[in-house]
């Protein structure tokens, strides 16, 4: 099995809508979570460099939903790594419902690609990945293109 970067979440009322299931743009949100806890945990000196003049944006975003998740769900956020080139990364996302009596589900799966900026903002141009992220990332490869 490939190996992941675990992002641990537990569901609030505030991330449902009317219906009781989980808003759409929540996964979203947590796919950029669990990036920056990735930066935190694995690859702090990124952080001081996003702090000078390193850039991440994110291209491309999206989500297929398999099955509904509602209020203090547990949830398992699964970050690999699809893509590395030159100057941009994409990630794959399993959300997968933790439940003691049923065990593991997966209930969404997303795709995220970012590219690496450098320069003040008027003037941002791409730039390559630093070493320091590749490196962080290469454990998490789910393929032969890293």
């Amino acid at each position: 099995m490939d190996k992941y970067f675990e992002y641990l979440h537990t569901v609030g009322f505030e991330e449902t809508n009317l219906v009781g299931n989980v808003y759409y743009v929540n996964y979203l949100r947590w796919q950029g979570r669990c990036r920056e806890m990735f930066l935190k945990e694995r690859a702090p000196e990124v952080l001081a460099d996003l702090r000078h003049d390193l850039k991440l944006f994110t291209l491309r975003v999206d989500c297929e939903f398999f099955a509904e998740i509602t209020a203090f769900d547990e949830l398992s956020i699964r970050m690999r790594l699809v893509e590395l080139a030159q100057t941009q990364i994409e990630f794959s996302f399993d959300y997968v419902r933790l439940d003691q009596a049923n065990g593991e589900t997966l209930v969404a799966r997303g795709r995220q690609r970012v590219a690496c900026m450098r320069g003040p903002n008027t003037r941002t141009a791409p730039a390559r990945v630093p070493e320091a992220l590749a490196y962080a990332l290469a454990p998490y490869a789910r393929s032969a293109r890293v």
